[in-house]
């Protein structure tokens, strides 16, 4: 069920969501000072592409740099990303088939508000 549910998340909104992270994040990665921020870009892309079947696990030895890199991340980009996310998913809950499909997008929102200092992992 989790490949399906993957399969056409993929087709209608994963890899438009996935092509966004990944274009920021070359962008960050290009700016020297923002590349932690970039590499935060490419693993929320990766969770974007295929989110079924994996979660978002805090490290908690993540320190003070991932806390204040945070910090900035939710400024500058991470409450847009969050309020882009929940604007999106409001349609996707409207039918009976895109309720799956809406759950996702919402599962994205904790690591798009603080990505650094966050795992993505199978739920398995």
């Amino acid at each position: 069920m989790r490949t399906l549910l993957n399969v056409i998340w993929l087709v209608f909104a994963g890899i438009w969501l996935a092509l966004g992270y990944a274009l920021a994040g070359i962008v960050c990665c290009i700016l020297i000072v923002t590349i932690p921020f970039g590499i935060a870009s490419f693993r929320i892309a990766a969770y974007a592409l295929w989110p079924f079947g994996r979660t978002v696990v805090r490290d908690p030895d993540s320190g003070v740099l991932s806390l204040i890199g945070n910090i900035i991340w939710f400024v500058v980009a991470g409450i847009w990303l969050a309020i882009g996310h929940v604007v999106t998913s409001i349609p996707l809950f409207l039918s009976v088939i895109g309720i799956p499909m809406g759950v996702a997008n919402l599962k994205l929102i904790p690591v798009s508000l603080l990505p650094l200092g966050a795992r993505i992992v199978d739920i398995d």
